[in-house]
């Protein structure tokens, strides 16, 4: 949805010769499912939200960049900021750590600056003011007013191409500003380079070290105006046009003083500079930038497009599809249109047979957001695991949080094996399953981060390796997947293993406090305990609670009830979650947000909690606290996120959950049912097959169902089955005001754990 007024301007279009013209409203016009799509969500707050334009998945994120202030401009953009330093050709979207913000361009007029200044004086350098009333935003297209050079930015983007217009005020100097020093947070550069290869194209590469220890991209940039190329090294203007390599190396285009305005066709690469250009050629050969928002537009509704509804109010349509965007910005292309790509080990690789990806924030997105790609990117799930089984060979182990060609090992567990255990589950083609079993299988014999204890005993001792209770949690959920991939692979003794593996979370629970809790290595309970107390990854927990983390047992949900020693006794104390109230302490994780009690929706550890209800026969608790996160936890305002957007993670939550359903267990092909936000939604699942969710009655009253039918059947189950969902169909769901104790509340119709 646009917020903004749209400002009359010059615009440049048709050929390599930018002509003014006429402003094409139709570029900031948004119908059919786009129309519903406000990218300001999550840009304020602690959301951590991309401001710009991309393409669905794109490896191109094109945007506007602030200085860096901290926690809240992880994505290099907030909503409380004023201030301009450049458009960058990559962000992330809703992380937790600052990177990126690579090849920032910076149109300017008057004297040339190559320094953006500062927050505090922004006139000491090249950056700008701007206001929000002159910012338009949509999914392909993003425009704003430059108020100190009075130079409107227009910005769109292919897959793996940058297109920028700019229009300047009149007669003077002009200039575009190349910074291959400054990007976004802790992202610094280590090697830079630029050169002008002739009037029209300029070339170089950034090579930097932050989030990402190894990080390398490639651009050629087409002008279609002729430019003269300055290079400024460590700020100084260097001669000639092409300098030896350095950390700071700056840019400056320069445009004759009557050009009215310009277009540049920015190409990247993770291989070369002559990769770039060939993405240019083959993604973007033209110059209309109209048609370019419009054919890009055309992408985001053939993807958002996948989901239809009714009922309901608009709020709700644009949580929905902001939070379908938001889900389908990442995992990003990590390759050339040739399919040549860089991989973990740093050498080039030609093309494998699938596309290749990375920005897998494996910790937050397993638990929702690949889950919900194989049901809606069916034909991108194989890539995405041959990736991964690529980055395997590479680095040994599968990723952690694999970002531009190296992984941060950011985070806990290696949580891309439930992502590849569940492709199994689900008989995804085009994997080696095989190659993806042992890949799983070798991946957690490592000794990443504390899984070295488990060759010699059944815990991670708190004493010798921090956060001991989260990691280990994790690492079970991790062998449980792996249990059932051996299990329906064949594999007896795999499936043995890694069985009784999914079972050492049992070795962290203290039966008298009725907490999972950090145990020594002579086996005795780290002391003091409190479960309200958190010290931000400083530990047991990571960015939780004892609280919080009592139900990271996803895989065994059973299992977990028995440690209770009764259904009642799991209930209450899930009860209690969310009313309870304590002091986490002063140096509590920020990430420990959007609290009910002590339950947090902010983080994504919890994610799964208000599903457990109903492996205790109480599916109605779950459909009440889950109406209630829908409704409270998530808003159509830029501050419309209860914590971090975590690469779709949040988003993918509240999707699923409207749709009426969620995956406890990730990696088992399970939704257990919740309360459908819409009185029907329909999903496009492949293969031309459709799956409607028809929730008759549902209003903010009836939240409760009733009963349910599938394809014309009672169905008393609280679940439905991956397999049903993807064979198209239709779920009937009868709603009404007071629950319905006994529907799922059978044993035989309970979610099934194999």
């Amino acid at each position: 949805m646009l917020r903004h007024t749209i400002i009359p301007l010059l615009v440049l279009a048709g050929t390599a010769a930018a002509q003014a013209r006429t402003p094409d409203p139709s570029l900031a016009r948004q119908e059919g499912v786009l129309q519903w799509v406000d990218t300001r969500i999550g840009t304020s707050g602690h959301g951590h939200t991309f401001m710009g334009a991309a393409a669905p998945f794109g490896a191109v994120q094109l945007g506007p960049n602030n200085f860096n202030k901290g926690w809240d401009w992880c994505s290099g953009y907030h909503d409380s900021d004023s201030i301009c330093v450049g458009f960058a050709h990559l962000h992330l979207n809703g992380t937790g750590c600052s990177d990126t913000g690579d090849l920032l361009f910076m149109p300017t007029t008057g004297e040339i600056r190559v320094t953006p200044g500062s927050q505090e004086n922004p006139d000491s350098g090249y950056a700008s003011r701007y206001s929000h009333r002159r910012e338009t935003t949509a999914p392909a297209y993003y425009r704003l007013h430059l108020d100190d050079y009075g130079i409107d930015v227009e910005l769109t983007a292919t897959e793996r191409v940058g297109f920028h217009r700019y229009t300047f005020p009149g007669e003077g100097q002009k200039q575009v500003v190349i910074n291959l020093f400054d990007a976004n947070g802790d992202d610094r550069a280590t090697e830079t380079f630029i050169e002008q290869q002739d009037n029209h194209t300029i070339r170089g590469y950034r090579c930097s070290a932050g989030w990402s220890k190894q990080q390398r991209i490639y651009f050629t940039a087409r002008f279609s105006e002729p430019v003269t190329l300055e290079i400024y090294k460590d700020d100084k203007l260097a001669e000639g046009s092409s300098v030896e390599r350095g950390i700071n190396l700056k840019g400056v285009a320069r445009l004759d003083d009557s050009a009215r305005g310009v277009l540049v066709k920015v190409g990247i690469s993770p291989v070369s500079m002559s990769g770039a250009a060939r993405n240019i050629d083959c993604e973007l050969p033209g110059w209309d930038f109209a048609a370019t928002v419009r054919a890009t537009s055309r992408k985001w509704e053939r993807e958002l497009g996948k989901v239809t509804v009714k009922g309901s109010d608009d709020t709700a349509r644009r949580i929905l599809y902001t939070g379908l965007y938001h889900a389908f910005l990442q995992p990003n292309l990590f390759n050339d249109c040739d399919g040549g790509y860089r991989g973990a080990d740093g050498k080039i690789h030609e093309a494998p047979g699938h596309e290749t990806y990375t920005v897998f924030s494996l910790w937050d997105t397993y638990r929702a957001a690949h889950p919900l790609y194989t049901l809606l990117q069916p034909e991108r799930v194989p890539d995405m695991v041959n990736t991964m089984l690529d980055i395997y060979d590479e680095q040994g182990y599968l990723p952690v949080w694999h970002l531009y060609g190296s992984d941060t090992r950011e985070m806990i567990g290696i949580q891309s094996v439930p992502v590849v255990a569940d492709t199994v589950m689900k008989g995804f083609p085009g994997i080696d399953y095989d190659r993806a079993f042992e890949a799983m299988k070798r991946s957690m014999q490592s000794d990443y981060k504390g899984l070295a204890w488990l060759r010699t005993q059944d815990y991670i001792p708190s004493d010798k390796e921090g956060e001991s209770v989260a990691k280990g949690l994790e690492y079970a959920l991790a062998d449980g997947s792996i249990a059932l991939a051996a299990g329906k692979l064949g594999r007896a003794e795999d499936a043995r293993l890694f069985g009784k593996r999914a079972r050492f979370y049992t070795n962290y629970w203290d039966p008298e406090t009725r907490f999972f809790r950090g145990r020594n290595l002579d086996g005795s309970f780290r002391e003091p305990f409190d479960p309200f107390h958190s010290t931000h990854r400083s530990d047991d927990y990571c960015e939780g609670t004892g609280w919080q983390y009592i139900w990271l047992v996803p895989h065994d949900v059973r299992g977990l009830i028995s440690l209770f020693g009764s259904e009642t006794a799991f209930v209450e104390k899930l009860d209690s979650l969310f009313t309870v109230e304590g002091d986490m302490g002063e140096h509590a994780s920020g990430d420990i947000s959007g609290l009910i009690g002590q339950y947090a929706h902010g983080n994504e550890p919890g994610h799964h909690t208000v599903y457990l209800y109903a492996y205790a026969g109480q599916q109605w608790k779950t459909a009440r606290m889950v109406r209630r996160i829908l409704n409270e936890m998530y808003t159509d305002q830029p501050n419309g996120l209860a914590g971090n957007e975590d690469c779709g993670q949040m988003s993918s939550w509240y999707v699923l959950s409207a749709m009426g359903f969620y995956p406890v267990n990730p990696s088992l092909g399970i939704y257990v049912l919740g309360s459908p936000k819409f009185a029907e939604m329909t999903i496009r699942t492949g293969n031309g097959k459709k799956f409607t969710v028809k929730a008759e009655g549902n209003s903010e009253r009836n939240i409760y169902i009733q009963s349910a039918e599938l394809n014309g059947k009672p169905y008393p189950y609280a679940y439905i089955r991956h397999s049903d969902i993807a064979a198209g169909g239709t779920l009937r769901l009868t709603m009404g005001p007071q629950p319905n104790r006994e529907f799922g509340a059978a044993p035989e119709h309970r979610p099934v754990e194999r």
